[in-house]
């Protein structure tokens, strides 16, 4: 009746401990059915056998590194690999290649954090180790602690008592899966279980495996993972043709990011309601009619329901046939859902929270980035969906939707070293690569610095720096400001502010020399203004408008117009630096208008400060000096707060960096 493959099919399932003959009638056609479609993909040959499993050449070197590792004496291991790499294949080889810790350790236990992941681990295993027991500790199904290999979800086995079936004497390997969870509290209990909350010669070897090997929360992952021996990156493995090519696309929408609160990445709830608009999703809709409205399989990542709703209805309105799988979708429906999807009966499906992580979909060849992260590892995640091979694709369409962007913010340019803001179109990770070069050289050209004369007007900056004062009298005590006009001038310039000065007159009537950047000026920047007092009550303002009396290329030429024109309308004995006034005690006047903001500091007296110092510093008061002092204050708090900023993400975006070697406490 079945012919030489029934045949064989019937002792693979019987092989596999099932009894047909006392199954209920529907049972054993679903198992039949089942074990046809395996052998017809050639999981399971014509004669009941499983084909060999080839490695590849990286798998191979993987799996080396591991054993290498172990023999040298260390025990708590991680692997970071590609989505796609075939981390559960490598995993599978690993229970037969790792030997014993004694001869009664035998067992092996497979640590999940998803249905999705266990049953895929128990298939493979089942598939590598037909003559093993395979069992599975998840919910309603108990594994009896004495398998060959238990693949165990973390929530079940640490939920009451399960957990104590399973002797750690009794195992050999640890093998954890999503690795970057490891140091989740219901990770650490199971590995406290096994002996493996510290390295212990007498526990079982742990091999943790993970493309996103880092936190985004800042537990570090070396309280359980001691070292990386190996790691491969989805670029290396796009360029050796592993992966899926893939071409980025980012498009600029309205969503404004810059209020939702972040403690690690962005509040849900606050990024849903700015990115989930009627605006941001027509434009999300719209850039994917436009840049792939050809592909067959998209997937789209979404922030929560309310933005898998509403994004699926605006592709709906298009007359996209759209559907969405989240994380209330009921198994069964959304095991067809997804079978559908696989098979290409409609083209776009939208989720949130449940394909970024141990899903294999093969066929997506294009990926919709509709929620921005500050998670490089949810980044990763994402576009990885779409980088496995397939034989109906030539490449995976990364649309990602860039929203407002400031520190913190990742999109697909900053995986190669970009700016996040570096909006593509259809680059391939060879050109973004490109990109990331060309502005390397630009910016080492930027970088190199001449020498120029400052009296032609040009300041050539090597690296910013900033004063900073501690009250308003430190900043209008500092003539830093005025070296460079006082080395050409023989008046009382006074500087006060950037590239601007002020020349006072007896009789309030001033010169203010500025330089001024305007569009369509010309070549001439620096401008000279004569402001004149007003008699009281002619006016509201006791100064009249500004008066351009000069304009010049240069500071210098600047400066002596400055100069001829106070020669003519100031006494030389009033601006001239040089007089002998200047150097005399200050008045009582001064003194008090100078204490007066020096608040509880000790008292200036006339052997702090000269007659013309202390008529500068009134100047620089009078002319702005306070407003100054404010904007420099808030300045330097804000740099402050940039600074710890940018030290807290760099120090994140570091421990996103994967290398090989020992993972820091």
């Amino acid at each position: 009746m079945w012919g030489p493959w029934g045949r064989g099919i019937l002792r693979s399932v019987h092989r596999r401990g099932v009894k047909p003959l006392g199954l209920p009638g529907v049972i054993l056609p679903v198992l039949l059915a089942r074990a046809v479609r395996r052998w017809r993909s050639n999981e399971v040959l014509p004669d009941g056998s499983l084909p060999k499993i080839l490695l590849r050449d990286y798998q191979e070197d993987c799996i080396q590194s591991v054993l290498d590792s172990l023999e040298n004496g260390h025990k708590r291991l991680g692997i970071s690999l590609a989505t796609g790499a075939g981390k559960t294949v490598i995993f599978t080889q690993l229970i037969d290649r790792v030997q014993p810790v004694s001869p009664s350790a035998t067992q092996t236990l497979i640590l999940a954090h998803r249905r999705e992941l266990v049953e895929q681990a128990a298939r493979h295993c089942t598939r590598a180790y037909p003559d093993k027991t395979v069992e599975i500790e998840m919910g309603s199904l108990h594994a009896s602690g004495a398998a060959d290999i238990t693949i165990a979800s973390v929530q079940s086995i640490i939920s009451g008592d399960r957990i104590a079936k399973f002797d750690p004497s009794r195992f050999k390997l640890v093998l954890v899966d999503e690795a970057h969870h490891i140091v989740a509290p219901g990770y650490l209990k199971t590995l406290g279980h096994f002996g493996l909350e510290s390295k212990r010669e007498d526990s079982p070897h742990l091999v943790g495996v993970s493309a996103t090997f880092s936190r985004f929360d800042g537990l570090r992952l070396g309280t359980a993972i001691d070292e990386i021996v190996y790691h491969k990156d989805y670029v290396d493995m796009i360029k050796d043709n592993w992966l899926s090519d893939v071409t980025f696309t980012t498009v600029e929408s309205s969503a404004d990011v810059s209020r939702v609160k972040s403690q690690g990445d962005f509040n849900a709830a606050q990024l849903s309601r700015a990115v989930n608009t009627d605006q941001v999703n027509e434009i999300t809709v719209r850039s994917w009619l436009a840049k792939a409205n050809g592909r067959k399989s998209t997937l789209v990542f979404c922030v929560d329901l309310a933005h898998v709703a509403g994004l699926t209805q605006k592709f709906r309105d298009y007359g996209i046939d759209a559907r969405f799988v989240t994380g209330d979708t009921h198994k069964v429906e959304r095991s067809d859902c997804l079978e559908a999807f696989k098979r290409r009966e409609f083209p776009v499906l939208v989720n949130c929270g449940v394909f970024t992580e141990g899903t294999d979909i093969p066929n997506i060849d294009c990926v919709v980035l509709a929620r921005p992260t500050k998670s490089r590892n949810l980044l990763v995640q994402m576009i990885g969906r779409g980088m496995r091979l397939h034989p109906e694709k030539d490449d995976c369409h990364v649309i990602d939707m860039v929203c407002s962007l400031e520190t913190g913010v990742v999109t697909t340019p900053t995986l190669f070293g970009l700016d996040p803001g570096e909006l593509v179109n259809n680059a391939s990770v060879d050109e973004l690569r490109k990109i990331k070069d060309r502005q390397a050289a630009e910016n080492a050209r930027a970088a190199q610095v001449y020498d120029h004369q400052r009296s032609d007007g040009v300041v050539d900056v090597k690296k910013v720096t900033f004063t900073e004062y501690s009250s308003v009298m430190d900043l209008i005590a500092d003539t830093s400001d005025e070296k460079h006009i006082r080395a050409i001038s023989q008046y009382a310039w006074v500087g006060v502010g950037s590239e601007k000065y002020i020349l006072a007159g007896p009789t309030g009537t001033y010169l203010r020399l500025e330089r001024t950047i305007e569009s369509g000026e010309g070549p001439a920047p620096f401008r000279l203004y004569e402001i004149r007092a007003l008699p009281p009550g002619v006016a509201k303002s006791p100064f009249a408008a500004p008066r351009e009396i000069a304009k010049a290329t240069t500071f210098s030429d600047a400066v002596h117009a400055g100069d001829k024109y106070a020669s003519e309308i100031f006494p030389h004995s009033f601006v001239s630096r040089s007089q002998r006034w200047r150097n005399s005690p200050p008045t009582a006047g001064q003194l008090k208008f100078l204490n007066k903001l020096r608040g509880k500091a000790e008292e200036l007296t006339e052997d702090d400060v000269t007659k013309g110092q202390a008529m500068d510093m009134i100047t620089k008061l009078k002319h702005g000096a306070r407003g100054r002092f404010a904007g420099l204050e808030a300045d330097r708090r804000r740099r402050e707060r940039q600074s710890i900023v940018l030290e807290r993400e760099q120090a994140r975006r570091q421990g996103e960096h994967i290398t090989v070697g020992p993972v820091v406490m």
